[in-house]
Protein backbone atom coordinates (compact mmCIF):
# COMPACT_ATOMS: atom_id res chain seq x y z
CA UNK A 1 0.00 0.00 0.00
CA UNK A 2 1.58 3.11 -0.58
CA UNK A 3 2.18 5.82 0.97
CA UNK A 4 -0.56 9.64 0.27
CA UNK A 5 1.41 12.60 -0.22
CA UNK A 6 0.29 14.28 3.02
CA UNK A 7 1.39 11.24 4.99
CA UNK A 8 5.00 10.76 3.43
CA UNK A 9 5.43 14.62 3.95
CA UNK A 10 4.60 13.76 7.39
CA UNK A 11 7.16 11.58 8.21
CA UNK A 12 9.60 13.18 6.27
CA UNK A 13 8.61 16.19 8.81
CA UNK A 14 9.88 13.50 11.39
CA UNK A 15 12.69 12.15 10.56
CA UNK A 16 13.84 15.81 10.16
CA UNK A 17 13.60 16.47 13.41
CA UNK A 18 14.74 12.65 15.19
CA UNK A 19 18.15 14.12 12.92
CA UNK A 20 17.79 17.05 14.80
CA UNK A 21 17.14 15.44 18.03
CA UNK A 22 20.26 13.22 17.21
CA UNK A 23 22.58 15.87 16.77
CA UNK A 24 21.22 17.43 20.55
CA UNK A 25 22.10 14.07 21.81
CA UNK A 26 25.60 14.74 20.95
CA UNK A 27 25.50 18.11 22.19
CA UNK A 28 27.95 18.59 25.12
CA UNK A 29 25.91 21.84 26.68
CA UNK A 30 22.96 19.83 26.33
CA UNK A 31 24.02 16.96 27.94
CA UNK A 32 25.10 19.00 31.26
CA UNK A 33 21.70 20.39 31.33
CA UNK A 34 19.88 17.47 32.98
CA UNK A 35 16.39 19.14 32.31
CA UNK A 36 16.96 19.73 28.58
CA UNK A 37 18.77 16.34 28.42
CA UNK A 38 15.75 14.47 29.88
CA UNK A 39 13.20 15.91 27.86
CA UNK A 40 15.12 15.31 24.05
CA UNK A 41 15.70 11.73 25.61
CA UNK A 42 11.64 11.55 26.14
CA UNK A 43 11.00 13.16 22.56
CA UNK A 44 13.17 11.47 20.77
CA UNK A 45 12.30 7.83 22.34
CA UNK A 46 9.11 8.77 21.27
CA UNK A 47 9.71 9.59 17.66
CA UNK A 48 12.28 6.78 17.01
CA UNK A 49 9.92 3.87 16.59
CA UNK A 50 8.39 6.22 13.95
CA UNK A 51 11.35 6.76 12.36
CA UNK A 52 12.72 2.67 12.46
CA UNK A 53 9.18 2.04 11.15
CA UNK A 54 8.97 4.40 8.29
CA UNK A 55 13.04 2.99 7.42
CA UNK A 56 11.72 -1.09 7.46
CA UNK A 57 8.58 0.54 4.97
CA UNK A 58 11.18 2.16 2.55
CA UNK A 59 13.43 -0.64 2.67
CA UNK A 60 10.27 -3.06 1.81
CA UNK A 61 8.94 -1.06 -1.11
CA UNK A 62 12.36 -0.60 -2.52
CA UNK A 63 12.44 -4.78 -2.53
CA UNK A 64 8.63 -5.01 -4.03
CA UNK A 65 9.52 -2.68 -7.04
CA UNK A 66 13.16 -4.85 -7.20
CA UNK A 67 10.62 -8.15 -7.97
CA UNK A 68 8.06 -6.65 -9.64
CA UNK A 69 10.99 -5.98 -12.20
CA UNK A 70 12.02 -9.21 -11.67
CA UNK A 71 8.54 -10.55 -12.54
CA UNK A 72 8.67 -9.39 -15.78
CA UNK A 73 12.01 -11.71 -16.54
CA UNK A 74 12.30 -13.74 -19.82
CA UNK A 75 12.72 -16.75 -17.68
CA UNK A 76 9.92 -18.25 -16.78
CA UNK A 77 11.29 -20.07 -13.54
CA UNK A 78 12.61 -16.32 -12.35
CA UNK A 79 9.15 -14.98 -13.09
CA UNK A 80 7.54 -17.51 -10.86
CA UNK A 81 9.86 -17.26 -7.47
CA UNK A 82 9.60 -13.22 -8.28
CA UNK A 83 5.98 -13.20 -7.94
CA UNK A 84 5.83 -15.35 -5.09
CA UNK A 85 8.56 -12.63 -3.62
CA UNK A 86 5.83 -9.94 -4.45
CA UNK A 87 2.71 -11.39 -2.99
CA UNK A 88 4.99 -12.13 0.16
CA UNK A 89 6.35 -8.42 0.16
CA UNK A 90 3.38 -7.15 -0.72
CA UNK A 91 1.52 -8.81 2.55
CA UNK A 92 4.15 -7.36 4.68
CA UNK A 93 4.45 -3.78 3.31
CA UNK A 94 0.43 -3.84 4.43
CA UNK A 95 1.48 -4.87 7.92
CA UNK A 96 3.93 -2.26 8.05
CA UNK A 97 2.03 0.19 6.72
CA UNK A 98 -0.85 -0.28 9.16
CA UNK A 99 1.90 -0.39 11.84
CA UNK A 100 3.44 2.95 11.04
CA UNK A 101 -0.24 4.62 11.08
CA UNK A 102 -0.67 3.74 14.39
CA UNK A 103 3.14 5.12 15.39
CA UNK A 104 1.37 8.01 13.72
CA UNK A 105 -1.86 8.33 16.35
CA UNK A 106 -1.80 10.96 18.66
CA UNK A 107 -0.69 10.19 21.94
CA UNK A 108 -2.24 10.81 25.27
CA UNK A 109 0.72 13.05 27.52
CA UNK A 110 0.05 10.83 30.13
CA UNK A 111 0.54 7.58 28.73
CA UNK A 112 3.76 6.60 31.11
CA UNK A 113 2.28 8.46 33.95
CA UNK A 114 1.49 7.05 37.74
CA UNK A 115 -2.24 6.82 38.81
CA UNK A 116 -4.02 6.91 41.34
CA UNK A 117 -6.75 3.91 41.37
CA UNK A 118 -9.64 4.78 43.18
CA UNK A 119 -12.46 2.32 43.98
CA UNK A 120 -15.98 3.01 45.51
CA UNK A 121 -18.96 0.87 46.52
CA UNK A 122 -22.23 1.91 44.96
CA UNK A 123 -25.21 0.69 44.87
CA UNK A 124 -25.51 -2.54 47.33
CA UNK A 125 -24.63 -1.73 50.58
CA UNK A 126 -22.11 -3.98 52.02
CA UNK A 127 -22.48 -6.55 49.47
CA UNK A 128 -21.50 -3.49 47.19
CA UNK A 129 -18.08 -3.23 49.37
CA UNK A 130 -17.06 -6.55 49.42
CA UNK A 131 -16.85 -6.36 45.24
CA UNK A 132 -15.24 -3.21 46.16
CA UNK A 133 -12.34 -5.88 48.09
CA UNK A 134 -12.65 -8.01 45.21
CA UNK A 135 -11.68 -5.60 42.46
CA UNK A 136 -8.72 -3.98 44.46
CA UNK A 137 -7.41 -7.86 44.94
CA UNK A 138 -7.82 -7.80 40.97
CA UNK A 139 -6.11 -4.45 40.12
CA UNK A 140 -3.57 -5.42 42.75
CA UNK A 141 -2.63 -8.85 41.43
CA UNK A 142 -2.67 -7.79 37.69
CA UNK A 143 0.15 -4.66 39.18
CA UNK A 144 2.06 -7.62 40.37
CA UNK A 145 2.40 -9.28 37.62
CA UNK A 146 3.22 -6.29 35.49
CA UNK A 147 6.28 -5.20 38.26
CA UNK A 148 4.25 -2.48 39.80
CA UNK A 149 4.68 -0.76 42.82
CA UNK A 150 1.17 -0.46 44.43
CA UNK A 151 0.68 1.93 48.31
CA UNK A 152 -2.91 2.63 50.08
CA UNK A 153 -2.96 6.52 49.90
CA UNK A 154 -6.38 6.37 51.95
CA UNK A 155 -9.02 3.48 52.94
CA UNK A 156 -12.35 3.46 54.45
CA UNK A 157 -13.60 -0.53 55.15
CA UNK A 158 -16.73 -2.18 55.46
CA UNK A 159 -18.44 -3.70 58.21
CA UNK A 160 -18.25 -7.29 56.99
CA UNK A 161 -14.62 -6.52 54.96
CA UNK A 162 -14.01 -5.30 51.39
CA UNK A 163 -13.90 -1.36 50.87
CA UNK A 164 -16.59 1.59 51.08
CA UNK A 165 -13.92 3.13 49.29
CA UNK A 166 -9.80 2.60 48.91
CA UNK A 167 -7.56 4.97 46.80
CA UNK A 168 -4.05 3.12 45.79
CA UNK A 169 -1.01 4.75 44.01
CA UNK A 170 -0.13 2.77 41.36
CA UNK A 171 3.80 3.26 39.86
CA UNK A 172 5.31 1.69 37.18
CA UNK A 173 5.92 1.49 33.63
CA UNK A 174 2.58 2.80 31.52
CA UNK A 175 0.59 2.20 34.49
CA UNK A 176 -2.17 4.88 33.07
CA UNK A 177 -1.81 3.37 29.41
CA UNK A 178 -2.62 -0.15 30.64
CA UNK A 179 -5.40 1.24 33.34
CA UNK A 180 -7.12 4.49 31.47
CA UNK A 181 -9.83 2.02 30.41
CA UNK A 182 -11.17 0.93 33.78
CA UNK A 183 -12.78 4.34 34.65
CA UNK A 184 -16.40 3.99 35.31
CA UNK A 185 -19.14 1.85 36.68
CA UNK A 186 -18.24 -2.11 37.62
CA UNK A 187 -21.61 -4.21 38.04
CA UNK A 188 -21.62 -7.52 39.67
CA UNK A 189 -24.11 -10.61 39.49
CA UNK A 190 -23.69 -13.27 42.71
CA UNK A 191 -25.48 -14.78 45.18
CA UNK A 192 -24.22 -12.96 48.66
CA UNK A 193 -22.64 -15.15 51.49
CA UNK A 194 -26.00 -13.31 53.57
CA UNK A 195 -28.53 -14.69 50.88
CA UNK A 196 -30.47 -17.11 52.57
CA UNK A 197 -33.15 -17.95 49.84
CA UNK A 198 -29.98 -18.47 46.96
CA UNK A 199 -31.39 -15.38 44.74
CA UNK A 200 -28.61 -13.21 42.60
CA UNK A 201 -28.08 -9.61 43.51
CA UNK A 202 -26.56 -6.85 41.64
CA UNK A 203 -24.37 -4.53 43.29
CA UNK A 204 -21.99 -2.19 41.74
CA UNK A 205 -18.55 0.16 42.19
CA UNK A 206 -17.20 3.04 40.73
CA UNK A 207 -13.69 2.93 39.43
CA UNK A 208 -11.75 6.25 38.79
CA UNK A 209 -8.44 6.26 37.16
CA UNK A 210 -6.25 9.59 37.56
CA UNK A 211 -2.99 9.90 36.06
CA UNK A 212 -0.27 10.86 38.53
CA UNK A 213 0.71 14.91 37.86
CA UNK A 214 4.48 14.62 37.71
CA UNK A 215 4.73 18.82 37.54
CA UNK A 216 2.85 21.13 39.84
CA UNK A 217 3.16 23.47 37.02
CA UNK A 218 0.39 21.28 35.14
CA UNK A 219 -2.58 22.27 37.59
CA UNK A 220 -2.68 26.39 38.73
CA UNK A 221 -3.23 25.96 43.00
CA UNK A 222 -3.42 29.30 44.78
CA UNK A 223 -2.16 28.03 48.05
CA UNK A 224 -4.84 30.33 49.95
CA UNK A 225 -7.29 28.16 47.83
CA UNK A 226 -6.18 25.24 50.12
CA UNK A 227 -7.38 24.66 53.83
CA UNK A 228 -5.17 21.72 55.89
CA UNK A 229 -6.68 19.59 58.73
CA UNK A 230 -4.39 16.63 60.24
CA UNK A 231 -6.04 13.56 62.31
CA UNK A 232 -4.60 10.71 63.93
CA UNK A 233 -4.22 7.77 61.68
CA UNK A 234 -6.47 4.73 61.97
CA UNK A 235 -6.46 0.98 60.91
CA UNK A 236 -3.14 -1.13 60.27
CA UNK A 237 0.26 0.56 59.95
CA UNK A 238 2.99 0.55 63.14
CA UNK A 239 3.49 2.49 66.16
CA UNK A 240 2.82 5.84 64.36
CA UNK A 241 -0.61 4.90 64.26
CA UNK A 242 -2.59 6.46 66.94
CA UNK A 243 0.01 8.47 68.41
CA UNK A 244 0.18 11.71 66.57
CA UNK A 245 -1.46 13.74 63.72
CA UNK A 246 0.37 12.75 60.99
CA UNK A 247 -3.42 12.17 58.51
CA UNK A 248 -3.63 14.47 56.33
CA UNK A 249 -6.90 16.12 55.40
CA UNK A 250 -6.42 18.83 52.21
CA UNK A 251 -10.10 21.00 51.14
CA UNK A 252 -9.53 22.85 47.94
CA UNK A 253 -12.51 25.58 48.54
CA UNK A 254 -13.05 26.87 45.10
CA UNK A 255 -14.20 23.15 44.69
CA UNK A 256 -14.56 21.48 47.30
CA UNK A 257 -12.32 18.60 46.31
CA UNK A 258 -11.40 17.12 49.69
CA UNK A 259 -8.06 14.90 49.63
CA UNK A 260 -6.90 12.80 52.74
CA UNK A 261 -3.60 10.60 53.21
CA UNK A 262 -2.89 8.37 56.02
CA UNK A 263 -0.80 5.99 54.81
CA UNK A 264 3.18 7.31 55.18
CA UNK A 265 4.54 7.42 58.37
CA UNK A 266 4.89 11.16 58.72
CA UNK A 267 2.62 14.02 58.42
CA UNK A 268 4.87 15.96 55.63
CA UNK A 269 4.81 12.53 53.90
CA UNK A 270 0.93 12.47 53.72
CA UNK A 271 0.62 16.17 52.93
CA UNK A 272 3.28 15.45 50.07
CA UNK A 273 1.15 12.34 48.55
CA UNK A 274 -2.45 14.34 49.80
CA UNK A 275 -1.15 17.39 47.52
CA UNK A 276 -0.17 15.18 44.56
CA UNK A 277 -3.62 13.27 44.50
CA UNK A 278 -5.21 16.49 44.47
CA UNK A 279 -3.77 17.32 41.72
CA UNK A 280 -4.46 14.46 39.90
CA UNK A 281 -7.87 15.48 40.90
CA UNK A 282 -8.42 18.88 40.14
CA UNK A 283 -6.63 18.10 36.00
CA UNK A 284 -9.23 15.27 36.09
CA UNK A 285 -11.75 17.53 36.32
CA UNK A 286 -11.15 20.12 34.07
CA UNK A 287 -10.36 17.31 31.74
CA UNK A 288 -13.95 15.49 32.09
CA UNK A 289 -15.05 19.27 31.69
CA UNK A 290 -13.56 19.53 27.92
CA UNK A 291 -14.31 16.09 27.00
CA UNK A 292 -17.76 17.02 28.29
CA UNK A 293 -18.25 20.28 25.86
CA UNK A 294 -16.56 18.20 23.14
CA UNK A 295 -19.23 15.31 23.53
CA UNK A 296 -22.10 17.57 23.56
CA UNK A 297 -21.15 18.82 20.14
CA UNK A 298 -21.79 14.83 19.01
CA UNK A 299 -23.98 13.38 21.82
CA UNK A 300 -26.17 11.95 19.24
CA UNK A 301 -23.66 9.75 17.82
CA UNK A 302 -21.86 8.23 20.49
CA UNK A 303 -23.19 9.02 23.98
CA UNK A 304 -21.91 10.70 26.64
CA UNK A 305 -19.20 8.67 27.77
CA UNK A 306 -18.99 9.86 31.56
CA UNK A 307 -18.38 7.57 34.21
CA UNK A 308 -22.37 7.09 35.51
CA UNK A 309 -22.47 4.66 32.38
CA UNK A 310 -21.80 0.95 33.03
CA UNK A 311 -18.44 -0.04 31.52
CA UNK A 312 -18.78 -3.92 32.83
CA UNK A 313 -20.55 -6.74 34.33
CA UNK A 314 -19.30 -9.92 36.62
CA UNK A 315 -21.66 -12.42 36.71
CA UNK A 316 -20.22 -15.10 39.49
CA UNK A 317 -22.73 -18.10 38.69
CA UNK A 318 -22.23 -17.75 35.12
CA UNK A 319 -18.16 -17.42 35.35
CA UNK A 320 -18.77 -14.16 33.45
CA UNK A 321 -17.53 -11.12 32.70
CA UNK A 322 -18.64 -8.66 29.87
CA UNK A 323 -17.35 -5.41 28.62
CA UNK A 324 -20.12 -3.52 27.32
CA UNK A 325 -18.49 -0.95 25.67
CA UNK A 326 -17.03 -3.17 22.57
CA UNK A 327 -19.68 -6.07 23.79
CA UNK A 328 -17.01 -8.56 24.90
CA UNK A 329 -18.15 -11.59 26.44
CA UNK A 330 -15.40 -14.15 28.07
CA UNK A 331 -16.36 -16.97 30.16
CA UNK A 332 -12.84 -16.68 32.26
CA UNK A 333 -13.98 -14.41 35.25
CA UNK A 334 -11.87 -16.30 37.65
CA UNK A 335 -8.58 -15.65 35.68
CA UNK A 336 -9.87 -11.69 35.66
CA UNK A 337 -10.26 -11.93 39.08
CA UNK A 338 -6.75 -13.23 39.71
CA UNK A 339 -5.32 -10.50 37.66
CA UNK A 340 -5.63 -11.39 34.29
CA UNK A 341 -6.90 -7.93 33.34
CA UNK A 342 -5.16 -8.40 29.71
CA UNK A 343 -7.96 -10.54 28.00
CA UNK A 344 -10.12 -7.67 28.84
CA UNK A 345 -7.51 -4.65 28.28
CA UNK A 346 -5.81 -6.18 24.76
CA UNK A 347 -9.43 -5.97 23.32
CA UNK A 348 -10.27 -2.66 24.49
CA UNK A 349 -6.94 -1.12 23.49
CA UNK A 350 -7.21 -2.59 19.74
CA UNK A 351 -10.34 -1.09 19.27
CA UNK A 352 -9.70 2.49 20.92
CA UNK A 353 -7.14 2.23 18.44
CA UNK A 354 -8.85 1.13 15.48
CA UNK A 355 -11.60 3.91 16.34
CA UNK A 356 -8.70 6.72 15.98
CA UNK A 357 -7.24 5.10 12.51
CA UNK A 358 -11.19 5.02 11.11
CA UNK A 359 -11.19 9.35 13.06
CA UNK A 360 -7.88 9.80 10.37
CA UNK A 361 -8.90 8.37 7.20
CA UNK A 362 -6.33 6.69 5.06
CA UNK A 363 -4.85 10.44 4.62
Amino acid sequence: MALSKSLEQRLEAVRGRYDALQAARADPKIVEDRESWIKIEREFGEIEPVVQKFDEYLALEASLNDAKELANDDDAEMRALAQEEVESLHAELETCFDALRALLLPQDPNEQANVFLEVRAGTGGEEAALFAGDLYRMYFRFAEQRGWHTQIVNERGGAYGGFKEVIVRVAGKAVYSALKFESGTHRVQRIPETEAQGRIHTSACTIAVLPEVEEIEDVDIDPSDLRFDTYRASGAGGQHVNKKDTAVRITHLPTGTVVECQDERSQLQNRQRAMALLRARLLDAERQKSQKEQDEARRAYVGSGDRSERIRTYNFPQNRVTDHRIGLTLYRLDEVLEGRLALLIEPLRADHQAKLLLAIGDE
